[in-house]
């Protein structure tokens, strides 16, 4: 959750059969009768948590046959600036991708073995999808740096700047990774990636972002966050040998949820949001994957992931360059006048965590498509754990910038954002040794020199000179 929006979803849990041995891992459902009394005693004996995460089942199943004949509508958000309205006449756009995509071939093949091939002892093999995003960058470049195979997929697709996602591109092709050119829908495309390298991961972070888009664009979201997934998984699954599978899920998961700090532990069962309540379908769906095949799945919660590289949708972001343009930022809070607040996560942070999941994934024990023995299934969240009001947010800018902000607070509007995301990290800390070490004042003051640097080189390094 972010705050104009922040990528992913969660389900405390999983779906379909086992309840949770322990807050955010799931045991595999063992084998019962079939017998309808035993079927019906289990019912009635099943826990409340898992009464809702049945009710979530069959309420991930509406949305997605709902959805298909949803058509855009409009939409506001949490954090906003004037300047969002040159982003929202691009949000009305359908997502368009690049139609210069092609794939096959012998020379194609060599540049995508070449990019995957392992390089150190007991590497890993990494396929990641949403290469050329803002998460997805940092951890191609991550893994390449220590020596893991890495390609990347990518759809270049508009829904911000395309040209900022050919700049991370060209950044990871003179790192050594090929980013291929296709959706993630496109199952011949996925299939064959799986034939051709058998990766031991996969890192799907692939997804349609934003709370705001939700709502003027519905239709991409199935695509992107429901049926993009199932496409991934249907490849993984049948793949040989079968990956496992780290993907992005998000904080807005816990959506209505007021028990602060939010854990793996709380219900998930009532999203603010569409964009929520699709990431919360992903991990019902995860949960299937994992019960029926015996894929190894990781469900990571991001919490308002920043940083240099970071998507122009975000409002640290946009907040950044209107105040440098002197026009007037908007911010909101909450109708009783109380702070935003959000659990800004810096990016460096959240790879340690992805690649610690990345890690410490088991083998999936499917082999043909057909489930061998149970498989692991975790969720974590991942956050900083200290929640800064917005407010605080725009103050550590106008420090970093120099700049006196234009700002207009005023109350948030019900777009599907909510009030404040807080995140306990105890999960990610024990298993993962998921420690974050960046402030957001650290963070923020990286993210600025990057922006500088990015969009007015010559005048940045000119003023950065004479100041010595």
């Amino acid at each position: 959750m972010s705050l104009s929006h922040l990528s992913s979803s969660g389900g405390g849990g999983g779906g379909g059969g086992g309840s949770p041995s322990s807050p955010g891992k799931l045991k595999t459902e063992k084998h019962h009768s079939h017998n309808p009394r035993l079927l019906l005693l289990r019912l009635k004996n099943h826990s409340s948590y898992s009464k809702l995460t049945l009710y979530s089942l069959f309420g991930v199943a509406a949305l997605f046959l709902t959805l298909f004949f949803l058509s855009p509508s409009s939409s506001n958000s949490i954090a906003s600036s004037s300047s969002y309205s040159s982003y929202s006449s691009s949000f009305r756009r359908s997502l368009r991708t690049s139609s210069s995509s092609s794939w096959g071939g012998s020379e194609w093949e060599k540049k995508v073995r070449s990019s995957a091939r392992v390089r150190r002892a007991d590497g890993l093999s990494v396929l990641v999808t949403g290469a050329a995003g803002f998460v997805g960058t940092h951890v191609s470049l991550a893994l390449k740096r220590r020596g893991d195979g890495v390609l990347g997929l990518d759809s270049f697709n508009d829904y911000y700047d395309p040209s900022l996602k050919r700049s991370r591109q060209s950044l990871l092709d003179r790192a050594g990774v090929f980013v291929v050119e296709g959706d993630i829908n496109d199952s011949p495309l996925l299939r064959k990636l799986l034939d051709v390298v058998p990766f031991s991961h996969v890192a799907h972070l692939a997804a349609q972002a934003g709370v705001r888009y939700a709502m003027k664009n519905p239709s991409s979201y199935v695509h992107s966050n429901i049926a993009g997934l199932v496409s991934l998984l249907e490849a993984a699954k049948s793949a040989e040998p079968q990956p496992a599978v780290v993907w992005a899920s998000s904080s807005s998961v816990y959506g209505l949820n007021t028990r602060v700090p939010f854990s793996e532990a709380h219900r998930t069962d009532r999203p603010a949001s569409l964009y929520a309540a699709t990431k919360k379908a992903g991990e019902e769906i995860a949960h299937t994957y994992n019960h029926i095949y015996g894929l190894s799945i990781t469900a990571l919660r991001f919490f308002t992931v920043y940083g240099p590289w970071g998507r122009p949708d975000m409002a640290y972001y946009f907040f950044t360059k209107d105040i440098l343009k002197g026009k007037p930022i908007t911010v909101f809070q909450a109708p009783d006048g109380s702070s935003v607040a959000r659990d800004f996560t810096y990016i460096d942070d959240i790879v340690h965590g992805l690649l610690a999941a990345l890690d410490t994934a088991e083998k999936s024990t499917g082999v043909r498509g057909k489930k061998q023995g149970p498989a692991q299934l975790r969720v974590y969240n991942l956050g900083n754990t200290s929640p800064v009001p917005v407010t605080e947010l725009v103050s550590i800018l106008e420090r970093l910038l120099k700049v006196k902000a234009n700002k207009k607070v005023v109350n948030m509007p019900a777009n599907g954002d909510v009030q404040f995301t807080h995140a306990n990290i105890s999960l990610a800390q024990r298993d993962l040794g998921y420690h974050p070490t960046t402030d957001l004042k650290t963070g923020l003051k990286k993210f600025v020199k990057w922006y500088l640097d990015y969009y007015n080189p010559i005048t940045y390094k000119t003023s950065r000179s004479s100041s010595s």
